[in-house]
């Protein structure tokens, strides 16, 4: 009950300041609702930014990963922290001054108008089908099972599925459709501390136990007695082969914190480049120390369970139990609603982006050119509302798939790849013309579909037949039998790319624009760089090499 309670005041509270802080900014207009009034500071972009990104995929999904894998997972966080740097350096002032509310913005300006209503459609098609109800199933997975919602309202697990969904789908929808951007960042920033707090607190609370008492001890035994589990370089049979770093996980990083409008908007509502420049660098440094909340935990719940002091009877399952083990049973109920947050934010920013999309670059640009702003804002947020029900009526029906989290990667490459290599293009080059960048969508999607849903399978099922008939029947050997059968989807996802440069490139070659493309300065906001930006994300790159050199 203390738990309960703890967990209702603390989002009550959030949502009470959330009110407060932007009740005097004017929604009525575009900037004002869809970028906060290009208000937004350091720190509310940081922490809007890292509380956007983390959620019960990574806190579940990645310590499972690390309980089975050790410390190699850790390149979806640390490499991420290079991509922001990227990001903050070249191209945030890029888009600060074109004024940008939305990225496709940039590819109508430098291509053409169907350009940027093909990149929205693809984005919008990737949040509705796949990321929105994948949020809401996991989160309220997450939730059920912390407050064992079926035995405290006598229902059955598929009913209680149901009432969380529609719980967190509509609280999210009231943050993202009725408060805009900025009641979206500012709450996110108040549960990115609690979930700062709670996260570290958790592999502290287990290092303490494992080394009675002290931190020091506790981890000088997991890498004494488990050493195998602090190697940052991974075999090819590995989730994350070490080779892929330097393919295909950077480029998803540079699309996910450069590209992806659910993410960059945060910054694109930065006050000044300045502003926007700190907040991108400020979650950079700390997303360096986000293996302590995603990965650590699991390892530690690894040698937990192999000394009998931990029951997981599954990898996802070691972050929820190591939880229950560690956490006085007082600061639960506020880890909850942190984590509740964190559900929240990812669902509501998702949400929030897909209505921006859809008002500035479908409805205003297609369905009624001559709206004004408060109308576009106005059937932006029916349209928010309208998802939100979508996404609440598919969501209960995702637990018939085998891993969300796979389902999710596998599915995002569709999209992310082929909208990356347009927007590189267009920065890069200023002749390549807009019909180069339709084929790039085009066949960047296609090709990948084609890739990952049909050849494969295909190549993995002959592979594993042949395997099978050859009398070869352990575990290890069909592993790297289907490890070999077929690259790594990371490093297709870098040939792809690269293919689609290259067309794009030769059809720049062969049909330039008449007209060079030039990026003019809108004066939205005050675009000087702040001073240290080079040398404090030269600092961040150095400690991450530095860290995967310490785990080598």
């Amino acid at each position: 009950m203390i738990g309960l309670i703890s967990f209702v005041g603390f989002t009550a509270l959030v949502a009470i300041i959330s009110y407060y802080a932007t009740r005097k900014t004017d929604e009525s207009s575009s900037d004002g609702y869809f970028l906060g009034g290009r208000s937004l500071t350091a720190g509310v972009i940081a922490g809007s930014l890292l509380l956007t990104n983390l959620s019960t995929e990574q806190l579940v999904g990645l310590n499972g990963s690390s309980f089975t894998e050790g410390i190699l997972v850790m390149a979806w966080e640390t490499l991420a922290a290079i991509a922001m740097v990227v990001t903050a350096l070249y191209l945030l002032p890029r888009y600060l001054k074109s004024g940008l509310t939305t990225i496709p913005q940039f590819l109508a300006n430098r291509f053409d108008v169907t350009t940027k209503t093909l990149t929205s459609a693809l984005f919008l098609t990737g949040y509705v089908v796949v990321l929105l109800p994948t949020i809401l199933y996991s989160g309220s997975l997450a939730i059920s099972g912390m407050f064992n919602v079926p035995e405290l309202l006598g229902v059955s697990d598929n009913v209680a599925l149901w009432i969380c969904i529609w719980g967190i789908g509509i609280i999210g929808s009231i943050y993202a459709v009725f408060g805009g951007l900025k009641a979206v960042a500012v709450s996110d920033s108040i549960n990115a501390i609690g979930l700062l707090i709670g996260g570290v607190l958790i592999p502290i609370f287990g290092l303490m136990i494992i080394g009675d008492g002290s931190v020091f001890d506790g981890m000088a035994a997991l890498q004494t007695e488990i050493p195998e589990k602090f190697n940052s370089i991974g075999d090819k049979t590995a989730s994350v082969p070490f080779a892929t770093i330097f393919t295909g996980m950077m480029l998803v990083q540079l699309f996910y914190w450069g590209t992806n409008q659910q993410i960059i908007q945060r910054a694109l509502g930065a006050k000044n480049l300045q502003e926007g420049q700190k907040g991108l660098l400020l979650g950079s440094f700390i997303k360096i120390l986000g293996p302590l909340i995603v990965v650590l935990p699991g390892i530690i719940a690894y040698y937990m369970h192999q000394k009998g002091m931990l029951d997981v009877s599954a990898p996802d399952q070691a972050y929820g139990e190591l939880v229950k083990k560690v956490l006085p049973p007082e600061l639960i109920g506020f880890f909850a609603a942190v984590l509740f947050g964190a559900i929240l934010s990812s669902f509501n920013s998702v949400l929030n982006s897909s209505v921006t999309l859809f008002g500035i670059d479908i409805y205003k640009q297609h369905i009624n050119k001559d709206a004004d702003e408060k109308t576009t804002v106005k059937y932006g947020k029916l349209f928010g509302i309208i998802l939100a029900i979508g996404a609440m009526l598919i969501a209960p029906f995702l637990s018939d798939l085998d891993s969300i989290f796979s389902y999710l990667q596998q599915v995002n490459g569709i999209y992310s790849i082929p909208i990356l290599t347009i927007i590189f293009v267009g920065f890069v080059t200023k002749k390549v013309p807009a019909i180069a960048a339709k084929i790039g969508l085009v066949s960047g999607s296609i090709l990948y579909i084609l890739s990952e849903f049909f050849v494969r399978p295909s190549r993995i099922d002959n592979a594993l037949a042949e395997a099978e008939a050859a009398g070869i029947t352990s575990p290890e050997a069909l592993k790297i039998i289907e490890v070999d059968a077929y690259p790594h989807f990371l490093h297709i996802m870098a040939i792809l790319f690269l293919l689609n440069v290259v067309i794009m490139l030769i059809i720049g070659y062969f049909k330039p624009r008449e007209v060079a493309y030039e990026q003019h300065f809108t004066e939205e906001v005050d675009i000087t760089p702040w001073k240290h930006a080079k040398m404090a994300g030269l600092v961040i790159v150095i400690i991450v090499i530095g860290v995967y050199v310490y785990y080598s």
